[in-house]
């Protein structure tokens, strides 16, 4: 069975290829460790390895986690699941980032809650981009009143946008649901320019990271492949 170091080295490169096969630059994409459900000792292995930004989706668990590793300095906790309205104060307080924001309401607490002290939250906007109806997620027409809004919240800094497509589609609809959603930040920069730096789009998993990556994506979200199945 391969460590949890061999199988980050082994994403690692599949993502170096990927960027360099779309020509863009090196480091121009980041790996985000999904570690839900993963106890606190396999991240502590990962960071180890090099690893620094871990996604989250149970705020309790992650909390949790945050006391067992509060000794590397380094680490970066990113919350990416759904986002309950009676959530927001400890995302708010606890995370570097949230990707998951799809609607006005969770904003406004989240801007609300967070301190002052604190480095803006990184946010992306959340996109339903195949409007399932099992899935979170803000419309592709809402996203600019949505961005405009957010950048009158000093304590949110808006990076860009997050999606998870059907990974049931056939390959050529799944890139172009890639596709549609980097059209959308090009046009988000457009229509709402001084909305936050909108540099951002998290998309792409274990089974898809490449072809995100040839459509634009700067976070894959990454669990299996490198800590194994649950």
């Amino acid at each position: 069975m391969s460590s949890i170091a061999d199988n980050i080295g082994t994403v690692t490169r599949r993502i170096q290829k990927a960027t360099l096969k779309a020509g863009r630059k090196a480091n121009s994409v980041r790996l985000l460790a999904v570690s839900k459900k993963r106890p606190a000792e396999d991240l502590r292995t990962a960071f180890e390895a090099g690893q620094r930004a871990f996604g989250e989706s149970y705020v309790q668990e992650a909390l949790d986690k945050m006391e067992a590793l509060a000794d590397l300095d380094a680490i970066e906790w990113h919350f990416i699941g759904p986002i309950q309205s009676n959530k927001t104060r400890q995302i708010a307080e606890a995370f570097d980032w949230a990707h998951s924001v799809d609607r006005l309401k969770i904003a406004h607490r989240l801007d609300e809650q967070r301190d002052s002290a604190l480095p803006p939250l990184n946010i992306c906007l959340q996109v339903n981009i195949n409007n399932e109806a099992s899935k979170s997620g803000c419309s592709l027409e809402d996203l600019t009143e949505l961005a405009d809004a957010i950048e009158e919240m000093p304590n949110l800094s808006l990076r860009g946008l997050m999606a998870i497509p059907d990974p049931d589609q056939p390959e050529a609809e799944l890139r172009s649901s890639f596709r549609k959603l980097a059209n959308a930040l090009k046009k988000l920069r457009q229509e709402a320019p001084g909305s936050g730096p909108l540099d951002t789009l998290s998309m792409g998993m274990s089974d898809d990271l490449e072809m995100a990556i040839e459509e634009g994506s700067t976070w894959v979200r990454v669990g299996t492949a490198l800590f194994g199945p649950r």
